[in-house]
């Protein structure tokens, strides 16, 4: 089973982070600064490369941003390329 959370520390930055089956398989660095949420980099551990998990990421990141009116602004390679990709998907929360 996969879960995913957000976890901010001091000064607002922090991960998503997400877990299979109770093991940490990826997780995407952030930071929140107004109402811009930054982020940086996406990582899935390679053990669990192939599953979709860059995207269960991706989704909780969107959601997140949507949830408490934040703007994204996509730093990290993948997110940005999803976001060109389908930008119908994402307008509401890109910061272009």
């Amino acid at each position: 089973m996969e879960t995913t959370e957000v976890v901010l520390g001091g000064r607002h930055r922090g991960e998503i982070e997400l877990f299979s089956d109770g093991n940490k398989a990826g997780k995407m660095d952030i930071s929140i600064s107004g109402n811009r949420l930054t982020v940086y980099h996406t990582e899935v551990n390679t053990a669990y490369e192939g599953r979709g998990f860059a995207k269960l990421l991706l989704d909780k990141l969107v959601s997140y941003a949507r949830e408490k009116g934040l703007m994204i602004v996509p730093l990290c390679p993948y997110v940005h390329a999803q976001f060109k990709r389908h930008p119908q998907a994402y307008t509401d929360v890109w910061a272009k």
